[in-house]
């Protein structure tokens, strides 16, 4: 048998947002709880999003109303846990009467108001006239009538981010660019357990867990069987979506939903202060451990945006794109669009007993309830589990004043009226009330150290890599900010080098 410090109850496997939901919860619950991740926290899938928290109104369309409902209670509990990254956001959806009917979109958008709790957002708003009021700015005039309805964006990177700090606060171990290279079932002293190896930034390490969480998102079906040892029955589908960036398409702080001949819808989202996010696309692909957008993804979404928008835009318009794999459980749709977003558990318990919990799809809006839900499929193989109690508590950075993020900013600009306003509005975003920790004993800019470009400054860079795991240039201009994206190729290299001499080799933090 391992020595105590190498035996865990469970092994979560993979740090995307369903993992880090996972091992918050269950450390909060009083289990000994070790994730490991093979890349960064959030290094696929959970940083490719469309950036939303929201009950997927087009998931009406598929009758997916438990799914909704789920998401739109759940969109709720974020907004009130992580208000420093997580904003409500009024959507604009230009009517085509070709497309959907009126009452078919009225009908929706009811469903949308009452079939969850709704409590800070406010509910939809009949048809607005688009071409005399701020809702239509950006649009042709040829659109005249549009639904408005509330939903919330998100940093989905930082989400992640938050959870594994708080499930590390309540006692979890954390390792980053940890692979898990073989697990085998046993019988040990305290009954069937896994005896796993893990390969680290050091060697290699073996250690005892009673479960393990199969949160590997794209690789949870290889995983797995690799685990197991013997194929699987259930199927995983692999569904492209891309998005590109280009500078903001309109005024005003709203969003669009655009409808396409396809029965399909595109986001226009209003991101990073400067840009508009547009996308996303659905493309069955076999292949997913580097997606990236195509030409024809780029044509479907530019030739979209110009059904829509007043300026038309082009290919040179394009700042950034990115693409991610979603995996979806196969449930037998020929169309990517319409395959369900629903999570799927399965659980392998082998002949020894010690379980095997792999989680098929999930949407970041349900990480929670996911959660939750996974905890219960194997409690029993558990110690007894402390009540759930992830619905209340904010995540790191969230407890802000009463008046929330702009309150706060407002706090910190009186605090330090002698830094950039725009910096310290980057610093409130992306750490809540964390960001007290890097402005200490700070009095101007310059105090920070090396200013890197787009608010991103020395002092910033350090506490990520100290506290957050950021291990490369990567990691904190794409996971723990955003400011890669208006950089110059020199200021990135600058970052990277950077980056690279202040990391420690174990590429973890106790």
């Amino acid at each position: 048998m391992l020595n105590s410090e190498s035996s865990y109850d469970l092994l979560v496997v993979g740090a995307g947002i369903n993992g880090a939901g996972i091992a918050r919860d269950a450390a909060g619950r009083g289990l000994r709880v070790l994730i490991v991740e093979k890349g960064d926290l959030a290094s696929a899938t959970s940083q490719w999003s469309t950036k939303l928290i929201h009950g997927g109104l087009r998931y009406l369309e598929q009758f997916e109303f438990r799914l909704v409902r789920d998401a739109l209670a759940e969109r709720e509990v974020v907004l009130h846990q992580a208000p420093h990254i997580v904003a409500p956001l009024m959507f604009v959806l230009p009517h085509e009467p070709h497309l959907r009917p009126a009452w078919m979109l009225r009908a929706g958008l009811f469903l949308y108001d009452h079939l969850g709790r709704r409590e800070t957002l406010p509910g939809s708003f009949g048809v607005v006239d688009l071409a005399s009021t701020p809702w239509g700015a950006g649009l042709k005039p040829n659109f005249h009538k549009g639904f408005v309805y509330s939903d919330a964006r998100v940093d989905d990177a930082r989400l992640v981010v938050f959870n594994v700090m708080d499930a590390r606060d309540r006692g979890a171990e954390v390792r980053v660019r940890t692979r898990l290279v073989a697990a085998q079932r046993e019988q040990t002293a305290r009954g069937p357990s896994w005896r796993a190896t893990l390969a680290t930034p050091s060697g290699s390490r073996e250690i005892e867990a009673k479960v393990i969480v199969n949160a590997t998102g794209p690789w949870v079906k290889a995983v797995r069987e690799s685990i197991n040892g013997f194929p699987s029955a259930e199927n995983i589908r692999h569904v492209k979506g891309s998005h590109i960036v280009v500078p903001r398409v309109q005024e005003g702080d709203h969003a669009y939903i655009l409808q396409n001949a396809d029965k399909r819808i595109v986001f226009v989202i209003p991101y990073e202060d400067q840009y508009s996010l547009i996308g996303t696309t659905d493309v069955a692909v076999d292949s997913y451990e580097a997606p990236q957008i195509d030409s024809t993804e780029i044509d479907y979404l530019l030739e979209l945006a110009n059904t829509y928008l007043a300026r038309p835009l082009r290919r040179e318009d394009i700042v950034w794109s990115y693409s991610g794999v979603r995996p979806l459980y196969d449930d037998g749709s020929t169309d990517p669009s319409a395959i369900t977003r629903d999570y799927v558990f399965e659980v392998d318990t082998g002949a020894q007993g010690a379980p095997l919990l792999s989680i098929y799809g999930g949407k970041i809006t349900t990480y929670r309830k996911l959660a939750e839900q996974a905890l219960d499929q194997i409690a029993r193989f558990l110690p007894p589990l402390k009540p759930r109690w992830t619905a209340y508590p904010v995540l790191p950075g969230g407890d802000l004043p009463s008046g929330g993020l702009p309150e706060w900013i407002a706090e910190l600009t009186q605090r330090y009226p002698d830094m950039p306003a725009s910096l310290l509005r980057g610093l409130a975003r992306r750490h809540g009330s964390r960001a007290a920790d890097i402005l200490d004993g700070a009095h101007v800019s310059a105090d920070l150290g090396i200013d890197f470009g787009q608010g991103l400054t020395e002092a910033e860079v350090r506490h990520v890599v100290r506290t957050e795991w950021a291990c490369t240039g990567a990691d904190v201009l794409w996971r723990r900010t955003k400011c890669g994206i208006g950089m110059t190729a020199a200021q990135r290299a600058h970052v990277d080098a950077f980056v690279a001499g202040c990391v420690p080799i174990e590429a973890t933090v106790a």
